[in-house]
């Protein structure tokens, strides 16, 4: 099956990321969309598997396949976390709203690890910029410094929100340049040791809920088998003659 129908027949959840879903978009704000689509089950029963993500069809749209979105949403990926809490949702369907109906499930201390990580790594940029070029750049500070809010918050409350609200100014003056690199760098590190002061006390769970993510895999994997699939009539031939188990 080619990718584009993958993404156009098979998406359960399509939503807008960026500067537009944090709050943070200006006039020349593109529109990064980013969705989840549930690949046919017989399509894994082939020796060439479906992809794990496709990159298109149209400008700054991106997908995950179903599977390979809660491995990376388990793990704490800040990125998918985030498309998980979107505000501006375009498009999803039954097993969409099952996917958003376990966001809670896929939170856990784990967040601490994984934010961090990635805000440490982007800060190292920021001062390689400087050494280089003697200033950041500062549209990558400023979604830094969201970040870094971000995870503290969701730390210190159990809750994700990706929209800074009346952080907005402030946030769109860094990037503008308009804050000093030093006032900028020290509200970074009080952000990360805020975050860190929050890890300790955290209502979230140590582990996501593993479990009830793969209970809710399966399931569709299922439903999805016992589908009339255009693409592959003869393995829906064996499904429809043997059957497959409910559990």
């Amino acid at each position: 099956m080619p990718s584009e129908h993958l993404v156009r027949d098979h998406t359960i959840y399509a939503c807008v990321m960026g500067s537009r879903a944090f709050g943070l978009a200006t006039d020349g704000s593109d529109t990064d969309r980013r969705g989840v689509f549930l690949a046919p089950t017989p399509l894994f029963w082939r020796f060439e598997k479906p992809p794990t993500h496709i990159e298109g069809p149209a400008e700054e749209q991106f997908s995950w396949e179903l599977e390979r979105f809660c491995e990376l949403a388990l793990r704490a990926n800040p990125n998918i976390l985030e498309c998980l809490h979107s505000p501006l949702v375009e498009h999803v369907d039954a097993t969409g709203r099952e996917l958003l109906a376990l966001r809670e499930a896929f939170l856990s201390r784990r967040v601490h690890e994984t934010f961090t990580r990635y805000a440490l790594g982007q800060r190292k940029k920021l001062e390689a910029d400087i050494r280089v070029h003697g200033a950041p750049r500062w549209k990558h500070a400023m979604h830094l410094l969201r970040l870094l809010m971000s995870a503290r918050d969701l730390l210190r409350t159990g809750t994700l929100t990706i929209d800074v609200g009346d952080r907005r100014d402030s946030l769109l003056s860094v990037k503008r340049g308009e804050v000093p690199w030093p006032e900028v760098e020290s509200w970074m590190t009080r952000l990360a040791t805020e975050t860190d002061e929050a890890a300790t006390v955290s209502p979230l769970p140590a582990e996501p809920d593993r479990a009830r993510v793969e209970d809710f895999l399966i399931r569709v994997r299922r439903a999805s088998a016992l589908q009339p699939d255009p693409y592959d009539e003869g393995v829906q031939g064996v499904v429809g003659t043997r059957g497959v188990r409910q559990g």
